[in-house]
């Protein structure tokens, strides 16, 4: 192939396929225990992504400092990076917590102001934080969600999301987070059946207490729902960091989930 032509087609791919890669990662307790060196670990493990969301900042003090700390430290590896971090949820009866995005903002701008869901805070406990993004002219309403826990039946805050589209109808929307509750799950068929696809089919994504041979992983709770229809699958995969560790305990002073991404363009 002629080199110039080489070039020019580089160029051409880039400007009108353009390919962005989402991380989300339950980052378990992230706020004051976790010290500089394992905010090291967590930049070197998602340095490479274009956007980054977290679940489970400390909602008190200390929270949204960490959230502070990782951008800047992401912001000495050579990109630019912005964040944005949510209020605290307005659960009452459970835990109440933030969210928070970080993004290359070479790769993406962020539109308007992000917010936390307003008509169903009092049906679902820890309510979503949504951010709509620039990519090439064209934008993404990301929504990113921390369910209650098994035992108290996620899905009972789950089944509200089959509304969401319907609220937001204007916005490409797309779901990510830790739903407690697997993709398979029927609370999910309503959004399936709008044309909402899982990144992750059958895969793991939160640590076991103890391994059990080498079985690490014990719950498929983390995933995220695209909209088929305008949002191009590329790939999808988890970082399976603890395999940098010593041992399971010490991994899991990092989290008790592991990272899941997606890489997509938009139609």
């Amino acid at each position: 192939m002629n080199k110039v032509f080489f070039l020019f087609f580089l160029l051409f791919f880039n400007t009108f396929y353009s390919q962005t890669k989402l991380l989300s990662w339950n980052l378990e307790n992230f706020g004051k225990s976790k010290s500089d060196q394992e905010i090291a670990f967590i930049v070197n493990t998602v340095k490479e992504y274009d956007i980054i969301t977290i679940q489970e900042v400390v909602a008190g003090n200390g929270g949204a400092q960490a959230v502070v700390k990782l951008a800047d430290a992401l912001n000495q590896k050579g990109s630019k990076w912005d964040y944005r971090i949510s209020d605290p949820t307005s659960s009452s009866n459970y835990k109440t917590e933030r969210y928070a995005f970080i993004w290359k903002t070479s790769s993406l701008k962020l539109k308007g102001k992000p917010w936390l869901e307003q008509k169903y805070h009092l049906e679902i406990d820890r309510e979503p934080y949504f951010a709509t993004f620039e990519i090439k002219g064209k934008n993404i309403t990301i929504a990113t969600f921390h369910a209650i826990t098994k035992s108290k039946q996620p899905e009972t805050e789950i089944k509200y999301f089959k509304l969401l589209p319907q609220e937001y109808p204007t916005l490409n929307l797309l779901f990510a987070g830790d739903f407690n509750c697997p993709q398979s799950h029927s609370v999910f068929t309503p959004l399936k059946k709008m044309g909402f696809a899982p990144v992750l089919e059958n895969q793991k994504t939160s640590l076991k207490t103890k391994p059990k041979g080498d079985n690490y992983l014990a719950s498929e709770y983390d995933n995220m729902f695209y909209k088929t229809s305008s949002i191009n699958y590329i790939k999808s995969d988890v970082i399976m960091f603890y395999k940098k560790f010593i041992s399971l305990k010490e991994a899991r002073k990092i989290s008790d989930h592991i990272p899941i991404w997606f890489e997509f363009s938009l139609n």
